[in-house]
């Protein structure tokens, strides 16, 4: 179960330096809205095209990253970002604006549900403002996975708000659903030349039954099922196929056995010699894991939190791991024959921390252009990134 938060202000971590720091995240958040000014969002975007594969227009970049996770302390931080009226999520995920923004195609995880007439909490049981879908959107965000084991914290009316929100945000999703077609379907995105179906699944609910009569709410890992719904997007018309898994185990760095396993598994499935799968996006651990390229095909096995409180651990220790994360950024190029694989064709990962003190998200390739101490938390994240051997496989740090 995802582990609460302590609600006195963290300590000050050991090696980070709070010099400035408040100046410096005005000055990212004011660099990612003027990066976001000059280069538009979403499908389309010639000027995040161009970075493609050897001036394709129909290559396209896709960034993917870790969990939405609004505990109690960061449903505060946002009401203040308000004035006190309402919640504005956005200042807190501004930070990752100038890498979402420019991505011809973004993906995060929406964790938590939403809740309604101010009936707002954090841990053990998430009912979030539903406002974090219009910041999710402000952020540069095309679609959100839904599926994690606090789907069912306010059962099937948790879910329905929780997907409304997002559909008046202009987010599409997957993993849950309202009805049965909306639970088995994906999330149909176009990007480039290319219509990307996401697919996204969880380990479990915290033992939470799925409510009677309706087993379609929230999708369930299993390899079949997976695969099977891959095939049915393949066959309705999905260039590529991303699959989000909430998975793994929580705190742990590297990836467990069942993330292995599956992992192979499913990359491993083809049909007609393409493979089923085209990317996976790996969420839940709350720290960083590897990417890894397995059977040709990148796996995220964790992509850490975007946005959460100070986080403690399973020991009851505050952890500052809880607070890491990457985002994933992959370029895919068009096949030179129709039918052919979509191939990735450049892989990077971009390095974040959430200053729980200030409640902003950092880039901290660009902190550390600025001068800020957060060396020791880039080099530990890019260590956990490349631990499995991507870098021989071209897995690169970007900006």
């Amino acid at each position: 179960m995802t582990q609460r938060t302590r609600h006195p202000r963290p300590a000050r971590r050991t090696g980070h330096t709070r010099r400035g720091l408040a100046v410096l995240t005005a000055a990212l958040v004011g660099a990612a809205a003027a990066c976001a000014a000059q280069q538009p969002s979403g499908p389309g975007n010639p000027a995040s095209a161009a970075g493609g594969g050897a001036g394709d227009a129909r290559a396209f970049t896709l960034v993917a990253s870790g969990d939405v996770l609004p505990h109690a302390s960061i449903i505060r931080r946002a009401n203040a970002d308000a004035g006190g009226e309402g919640y504005d999520f956005a200042p807190m995920l501004a930070g990752a604006k100038s890498v979402v923004a420019k991505a011809d195609l973004a993906i995060c995880h929406m964790e938590t549900v939403y809740g309604a007439n101010g009936d707002y909490t954090g841990y053990p049981t998430f009912k979030s403002p539903p406002q974090v879908a219009r910041a999710l959107r402000t952020t540069g965000y095309d679609a959100c996975s839904t599926a994690s084991n606090h789907t069912l914290d306010d059962g099937a009316d948790g879910i329905h708000r929780t997907l409304a929100a997002l559909d008046r945000a202009g987010v599409k999703h997957a993993g849950s659903g309202r009805t049965a077609t909306e639970g088995r379907s994906p999330a149909w995105l176009r990007a480039g030349g290319a219509k990307v179906a996401q697919l996204a699944y969880t380990y479990g609910t915290n033992g939470i039954p799925l409510p009677e009569g309706r087993p379609w709410s929230v999708n369930l890992i299993d390899k079949d099922r997976i695969l099977s719904d891959a095939r049915a997007a393949r066959k309705a018309g999905a260039d590529v196929v991303v699959v989000s898994l909430h998975w793994g185990t929580e705190w742990q760095d590297d990836p467990n056995r069942q993330q292995l396993s599956l992992g192979r598994q499913l990359t491993s499935a083809r049909t007609d010699g393409r493979p089923d799968v085209d990317l996976i996006l790996g969420t839940h651990a709350h720290v960083p894991q590897a990417y890894e390229k397995v059977n040709g095909t990148w796996i995220l096995y964790g992509m850490g939190d975007q946005i959460a409180g100070a986080m403690v651990n399973h020991e009851g220790a505050q952890d500052p791991r809880g607070n890491q994360g990457t985002a994933g950024r992959f370029t895919f190029a068009a096949p030179e024959r129709p039918g052919g694989r979509w191939e990735v064709t450049k892989a990077e990962f971009v390095p974040f921390w959430f200053d729980a003190d200030e409640g902003r998200l950092v880039n901290l390739n660009r902190a550390l252009d600025r001068g800020a101490d957060l060396g020791d938390v880039r080099d530990r994240i890019r260590r956990v990134t490349l631990s499995r051997g991507a870098g021989g496989d071209g897995l690169v740090m970007g900006e």
